[in-house]
C-alpha cells in the first residue's frame, strides 16, 4: 500500500507541477509555443466584439473551436466561423488549424519552446478590407513559427508567420500577402505561491500584433492588453482589448473586444 501511495503522490505532483508551469503561457491574441495536455480535448468559444468599423461590416464574430491534444508535440483544432456580416447571424464557414512543437529545453521553473503552425481557413464573407485576415475573415492559409520563454512567472513569447488569400477573396489593388508578427508577454499575478492544482491562476498579459502587407508596403500595429482567468487548471476565461496604434491599410474593424470561453478534457484518447 505505501508503494502505490507514493507513486499516486508523485502522479498528481507531476500533473500540478504541468499544469500550472503554462499559468502565464496562455495567451490570448495568440498562441505559445507550448501545446494542451496529451490524449486530451477542449472546446473553446471565442467572442469578438467590434468597436470601431468600417459601414457594412458586421459588429461581431463568434469563433467555436474543438481542440484535440494528440500527443506532447502536436495539437489539432479545427474552428467554425459565425458573424452578422450580411445583417444577420450566419455560419461563415470553418477552417483546420495545426501546430507541432519541435524543440524542448527545461529547467526548474523555466523553459524555451518553439514550434510551427499552420492554418486553412474558408470564408464567404466579402472582402471588404485590405487587411489579411484567414481566421474567419478571407479564405486562405497561414503558416509560421513560435517562440516562447517562459521564466517563472513571466512569460514571452514572439510569432511570426506567412498569409496568403486564396479564391473569392483575392481582389486587384488589395494586397493579397502579408508577413504577421506579434511579440507577447504575460504574467502571473495570483497566486503568488501554489497549494494545488484547484487555486484560481490570474494572469496579465499584453501582446503587439503587426501585419505587413507584401507588395504595396502597407502595415497595421496594435496592442492587445488583456486579463485571464484560470480554474481548477482546467477552465480559462480570457478578456481582451485590441486597440489600433496605426495602420495605412484599411481594416473593417480596427478596435475590439474579446470574450473567450476554454475548458479542457484530461485523457479523452
Amino acid at each position: 500500500m505505501k508503494r502505490y501511495s507514493k507513486a499516486g503522490c508523485l502522479t498528481a505532483s507531476l500533473f500540478f507541477l504541468a499544469a500550472t508551469s503554462f499559468g502565464q503561457e496562455l495567451f490570448v491574441f495568440s498562441e505559445p509555443a507550448s501545446n494542451m495536455p496529451a490524449k486530451s480535448g477542449g472546446i473553446r468559444v471565442t467572442s469578438n466584439v467590434m468597436t470601431r468599423k468600417m459601414p457594412g461590416a458586421p459588429d461581431y464574430q463568434l469563433l467555436p473551436e474543438f481542440m484535440l491534444g494528440v500527443n506532447k508535440n502536436l495539437m489539432l483544432h479545427a474552428e467554425g466561423y459565425v458573424s452578422n456580416s450580411n445583417g444577420s447571424t450566419r455560419a461563415e464557414g470553418g477552417g483546420v488549424y495545426a501546430k507541432y512543437r519541435f524543440y524542448t529545453t527545461d529547467q526548474m521553473y523555466r523553459h524555451f519552446r518553439m514550434a510551427a503552425f499552420g492554418r486553412v481557413g474558408t470564408s464567404r464573407m466579402n472582402r471588404m478590407q485590405e487587411e489579411i485576415e484567414t481566421n474567419g475573415m478571407q479564405s486562405g492559409y497561414e503558416a509560421g513559427f513560435i517562440a516562447t520563454q517562459l521564466l517563472h512567472k513571466q512569460a514571452i513569447s514572439a510569432t511570426v508567420s506567412f498569409e496568403q488569400v486564396l479564391g473569392d477573396g483575392r481582389k486587384t489593388g488589395f494586397a493579397n500577402e502579408a508577413v504577421n508578427y506579434s511579440l507577447s508577454t504575460g504574467r502571473l499575478l495570483h497566486p503568488s505561491s501554489y497549494k494545488h492544482y484547484g487555486q484560481l491562476n490570474v494572469n496579465f498579459m499584453a501582446e503587439l500584433i503587426g501585419q505587413k502587407a507584401l507588395g504595396n508596403n502597407r502595415s497595421f500595429l496594435d496592442i492587445a492588453p488583456a486579463i485571464q482567468f484560470i480554474i481548477n487548471s482546467q477552465t480559462r476565461i480570457d478578456l481582451g482589448y485590441r486597440q489600433e496604434l496605426y495602420s495605412t491599410l484599411t481594416r473593417t474593424s480596427a478596435n475590439s473586444f474579446l470574450i473567450r470561453l476554454e475548458h479542457t478534457l484530461f485523457n479523452v484518447l
